[in-house]
């Protein structure tokens, strides 16, 4: 990303260990991939990488979250949500994917958050890993909710 936009890159380490977790669960291919941002440079950033990458699979939603997931039919193998750190109403974020069965019943739901942040306390948490100052959170359906 270029410097001047409101983003929070992540983290090398946090990355590779993202992917070397993924690479266990799923190939690192998609067949589609959506990406909601609400921010116009970041979305021109996001979509010239995408072109620079020929990543013709993906889509780039200029939007902010919240509508977005009250429109969304789809389903999803893999959820990341990477917000800012202090945006409010993360964990009502997180539930509504869950209640309105946005993630197929084998997927995973990552959050990017402050180590100091916990979602312990949520029904579908499943385990923390920290990298540094940030966390990554993982959530999915438990056996006894699965569809």
């Amino acid at each position: 990303m270029p410097k001047g936009l409101p983003a929070r890159p992540t983290t090398d380490r946090t990355k590779e260990a993202l992917f070397n977790i993924l690479m266990h669960r799923w190939s690192r291919g998609a067949k589609h991939v959506v990406s909601v941002e609400k921010d116009y440079r970041s979305v021109q950033a996001i979509k010239k990488n995408l072109r620079q990458l020929q990543l013709d699979q993906a889509q780039v939603l200029k939007m902010d979250v919240r509508k977005y997931l009250n429109q969304s039919k789809g389903t999803f193998d893999l959820i990341y949500m990477d917000p800012p750190y202090d945006m409010p109403g993360q964990p009502a974020l997180i539930q509504q994917i869950f209640s309105q069965e946005l993630l197929e019943p084998e997927g995973i739901l990552i959050v990017e958050h402050r180590k100091s942040v916990s979602f312990e306390d949520m029904r579908q948490w499943e385990e923390v890993r920290t990298y540094g100052d940030s966390s990554l959170s993982f959530f999915g359906y438990r056996e006894s909710e699965e569809k």
